[in-house]
């Protein structure tokens, strides 16, 4: 079994039904990624090792901002995000902390609060999966076959395209935190925004590469849009064009075969 399966199979038993495998696979392949494009072998650390570090860590982060919260805070959560697409596709950009507060008829401490309850909903059954100290030391290993190997690179070199096509600021979210290993603060410093703010840039930006992924490998997969004829739908269509422009399929296979070579 792929590492990042594995370690998405260990984590999903022990969450609620409603957490999306597909998310989570998301995030462990971004960090994958990222993985390999950060390992250095001159550290003494086995590449598995290092990776399974950096993928338990996102599997843990993507957890940490699943919706697990009280029914209430689900639903002020909601209300949230339908009026942050409403206003997104009003003004043709992504609204600021102001104006979302301002058409929600709330203060923005009270916006805030919102996503700092959801940020914290999390089960105590995480806990398990955080001290699996060794888990990747009983990983079975084994050789792909040419077909899964063949899927995993042209899976990888759409991710890079993903990443390289996402908004310069989602880009550097995800660059910093996977790739430079920073931490949220000192990204939220970079960046002028809140914590909170990078923590939903974050998932925005995951949400993105797992349908801009989709879009390319399995369209049935991609959620068909509220406002189809919206300026959001209109942005994300752009966005899964430039990926599958971005680069020819000998190059996407090279530049994933090159992810998959430490």
């Amino acid at each position: 079994m792929p590492l990042v399966g594995y370690l998405v199979y260990e984590v999903i038993g022990r969450v609620p039904a409603h957490v999306s495998r597909d998310e989570l696979h998301s995030a462990g392949l971004a960090a994958l990624a990222y993985a390999a494009r950060g390992f250095d072998p001159s550290r003494g650390v086995p590449f598995q090792r290092f990776a399974a570090t950096r993928i338990r860590g996102a599997l843990l982060d993507e957890l940490r901002t699943a919706d697990w919260a009280s029914r209430s805070v689900r639903a002020k959560a909601r209300r949230r995000d339908a009026a942050e697409e409403e206003l997104a596709g009003r003004l043709g950009r992504t609204p600021t902390r102001a104006e979302l507060a301002a058409h929600l008829g709330v203060a923005v401490a009270e916006l805030d609060a919102v996503h700092e309850d959801v940020h914290r909903a999390m089960v105590l059954s995480l806990q398990g999966f955080a001290d699996a100290g060794a888990v990747d030391d009983l990983l079975p290993i084994r050789e792909p076959g040419p077909d899964e190997e063949l899927l995993h690179r042209e899976r990888l070199g759409y991710l890079l395209s993903a990443v390289a096509e996402l908004p310069p600021r989602l880009r550097t979210v995800i660059h910093e935190y996977f790739l430079e290993d920073r931490p949220m603060q000192e990204i939220a410093e970079q960046l002028e925004v809140t914590e909170s703010r990078v923590s939903q840039m974050r998932a925005e930006a995951l949400v993105l590469l797992k349908d801009g992924m989709n879009s390319q490998l399995d369209p049935e997969l991609v959620p068909a849009p509220a406002r189809p004829e919206g300026c959001v739908a209109r942005r994300r269509q752009s966005y899964f064009a430039a990926i599958a422009a971005h680069d020819d399929f000998p190059t996407r296979l090279a530049a994933g075969a090159a992810a998959c070579s430490p």
